[in-house]
């Protein structure tokens, strides 16, 4: 099914250098068409496969493979989501919610998917635009989170919060995350919000440090238009972020919305992963009932 592969990975060390070497020569067994981006080449700079930018990965490929931790597989997403390629990732991060494959697991891992044994998730983006009065400012897309933050400096901001044009409330803080199910697991997750099962199709607000302690997460449906706007005192130190890169300064009286895009991440698995056995590893619960 999969004929045509890019590899995708974090920079060059060790461990890189080994997956890499594993995944190659089951692809190779299979006689694959594959090209690597350029950290990649930088592993294996024999001239065998074809170098390729980022802005090329994806254009012809059944499936990316990104080699890294969540980190590289978010880099990856964005390549492949408005393209429709599917996605898989081999884990070398510290945590890897998303990258689910360990090294070891990797081979065995690829000859299940190429003979079909694989399973297919879609996960929700988030598109991010700021308005400012009648002009766009800037346009992000996250599959994590879009987080609006104070920038270097300590004081709070305030932020007027809409779902679908109704006003929630106005609250001083550190920022706010608007996270995705799969974002659940990051920032949000750090921010006091809840774990929520990637299947579901919503969105979680979570504020920042606010200083309303009453002011905790909600979530919505991803069908919702969220719209932050950013209040007057001291907006200027604010920013926009999308899956940690930086988007854009914010400044008083501008609006972030937030929608879900038409085009979804599709992750690909080899048959049998389980979600909460994932969660069980990286979050270090009991492994089994007691």
């Amino acid at each position: 099914m999969f004929r045509k592969i890019g590899l995708i990975a974090k920079q060059a060390d060790a461990a890189v250098r080994d997956a890499l070497g594993s995944i190659l020569a089951v692809l190779n067994r299979h006689r694959i068409d594959v090209v690597l981006d350029v950290n990649s080449a930088e592993v294996h700079p024999t001239g065998q496969y074809r170098r390729v930018t980022d802005e090329e990965l994806a254009a012809d490929r059944d499936l990316v493979i990104a080699v890294g931790g969540d980190g590289t597989l978010l880099r990856a997403a964005k390549l492949t989501f408005p393209r429709k390629v599917p996605l898989m990732g081999i884990n070398l991060g510290r945590l890897g919610f998303l990258a689910d494959l360990s090294p070891a697991q990797a081979a065995t891992g690829l000859e299940a998917v190429l003979a079909g044994n694989f399973s297919r998730e879609e996960r929700c983006v988030l598109e991010c635009t700021i308005q400012r009065g009648d002009t766009m400012v800037a346009t992000g897309y996250g599959l994590n989170d879009v987080i609006i933050q104070r920038w270097s400096t300590a004081r709070l901001i305030t932020l007027n919060t809409f779902i679908d044009s109704r006003f929630v409330h106005s609250q001083r803080s550190d920022g706010m995350i608007i996270s995705t199910p799969t974002g659940s697991t990051a920032y949000a997750l750090s921010g006091g919000g809840p774990i929520l099962h990637p299947t579901l199709d919503v969105v979680v607000l979570v504020p920042i440090c606010p200083h309303t302690l009453t002011n905790r997460p909600i979530v919505v449906a991803s069908t919702s238009l969220i719209e932050v706007e950013i209040g007057v005192d001291r907006a200027d130190d604010s920013r926009v972020t999308c899956d940690g890169n930086p988007l854009s300064m914010v400044k008083a009286g501008d609006r972030v919305r937030v929608t879900r895009h038409a085009q979804a991440v599709q992750l690909i698995h080899p048959s049998g992963h389980d979600h909460f056995a994932t969660l069980r590893a990286k979050l270090h619960w009991a492994r089994e009932p007691c």
